[in-house]
């Protein structure tokens, strides 16, 4: 897929991976979308870039109404659309029983409900390109599913669970516009960071929670600009499916070999 002189979408597109990516889409000709609930960082993404045309739109993807009404913005601003890249989410700390319902169902509707409500809302203007696609960003944790991490796990298999059906399902339509789903590793974002913390818990286990958050960001490793070159390489060349680190490409591969026990390998090797 040439990007030059395409449009994308980019969600989740004022820090981390979504500004990574962003970039290199540029590099690459392509003209950009930028959304997110967070209107300085798309001002600094902005500002990155000069090469191509960028507009920024406030964006939170929970808001069902506004969701509807962007693909009519971008296409008043852009005329076309090419390329929709659902990487918009978030995290929570603690167990399956520290999280409430509510918690659990925010970080479901920012992660995956989002990522489908958009993907509705632009595929009929998706259908109208010559080639277009859509470009879901799931998680090492779509592969595998780590203690601690009940909430965004499902969320992030859901994705990937829903980007491999709906390619098949436009593949057998002959459709023009294909899919493809992301899998990052440890990319140095906030993510982590940012988690938010269960409301319901005691000191203690507050305290282990934010200890569990400093360990996990040192596996944060890879830059998101090298991350957004390797999903954009992706893009271009249309494949189903990208392995973003060698974190994620051992942890598919040790899974795949072991479905039910990786867990006690890769649990060995990060400690």
């Amino acid at each position: 897929m040439n990007l030059m002189e395409r449009v994308a979408v980019v969600t989740g597109a004022g820090s981390g991976i979504g500004r990574g990516l962003a970039l290199a889409l540029s590099r690459r000709g392509c003209h950009l979308a930028l959304a997110d609930i967070n209107t300085d960082g798309l001002a600094e993404t902005k500002a990155m870039i000069r090469s191509v045309k960028v507009t920024t739109h406030k964006l939170d993807v929970t808001d069902r109404a506004a969701c509807l009404a962007l693909p009519q913005a971008v296409l008043d601003s852009h005329g076309r659309i090419d390329v929709l890249v659902n990487n918009a989410g978030v995290a929570i700390g603690g167990t399956f029983e520290q999280v409430d319902e509510a918690d659990f169902d925010w970080l479901m509707e920012v992660n995956f409900h989002a990522v489908v409500r958009l993907t509705r809302a632009f595929l009929p203007q998706l259908k109208t390109s010559d080639q277009a696609r859509i470009v879901n960003v799931s998680s090492l944790f779509g592969l595998i599913a780590p203690p601690g991490q009940t909430a965004y796990s499902a969320a992030k298999f859901a994705v990937r669970g829903f980007s491999e059906s709906l390619r098949r399902e436009l593949e057998e339509a002959g459709s023009n516009v294909g899919v493809t789903v992301v899998h990052p590793g440890g990319i140095n974002t906030s993510i982590a960071k940012n988690a938010r913390p269960p409301r319901h818990v005691t000191n203690e286990e507050a305290a282990q929670i934010e200890s569990e958050k400093d360990r996990f960001q040192k596996f944060l490793r890879m830059s998101p600009v090298k991350a957004g070159e390797i999903i954009a390489a992706g893009i271009e060349g249309e494949r189903p499916r990208v392995l973003v680190g060698g974190d994620a490409r051992i942890a598919a591969l040790v899974e795949r070999l072991l479905p039910v026990g990786y867990w006690n390998i890769l649990k060995r090797s990060m400690a």
